[in-house]
């Protein structure tokens, strides 16, 4: 962390710009779950805490998908995150999190209103359908609590999320 402060000080490296791969330092930190080194990025200025990479994917949406409790928790302090920003493909940061079943995510995310818990992706699966295609049952217990989200919809090919939810021990 320290050598990272330093280059950064020093105006060695493009501290809001993109590696080779088309990712800002911000969104590796939070991919990687450096918590300590997404406080120092979201100190300077330059960064931009929402910052889409070139197919759309933000800091957030990595800390998402990496299950970083701590790092979603931090960029949602930032008022210019986004909670529901789609990627490319339209999944939103807790879709991400309810296919890899990160309990903990996904309820920080639920908790903002501006998170759509049955938003579906460019293939109309939503959070429940991702969730559920892996198993994690207590994440889908989470998302049927949510009034919004309805496991009777189709995606695009007129498959349902509740044939998905028959071999889990979901509905009481």
């Amino acid at each position: 962390m320290e050598v990272v402060a330093g280059l950064i000080q020093m105006g060695c490296y493009n501290i809001d710009g993109e590696d080779f791969s088309g990712h800002a330092p911000l969104a590796w930190a939070a991919h990687n779950r450096y918590e300590e080194l997404v406080k120092i990025l979201l100190g300077w200025e330059e960064v931009n805490p929402d910052k889409p990479n070139g197919w759309g994917r933000t800091p957030l949406l990595y800390a998402a998908e990496s299950g970083h409790e701590g790092v979603v928790k931090i960029l949602l302090e930032r008022g210019e995150v986004n909670p529901d920003k789609p990627d490319e493909d339209g999944r939103t940061p807790l879709s991400y999190a309810a296919e890899s079943g990160y309990e903990g995510v996904m309820k920080t995310l639920l908790e903002r209103e501006e998170v759509n818990p049955d938003k579906p992706d460019n293939v109309d699966w939503t959070p429940l359908m991702y969730a559920a295609l892996p198993g994690h049952e207590r994440v889908v217990k989470i998302l049927l609590e949510q009034e919004e989200v309805n496991p009777e919809k189709p995606d695009e090919e007129g498959g349902y999320c509740s044939r998905g939810l028959r071999g889990l021990d979901m509905r009481e």
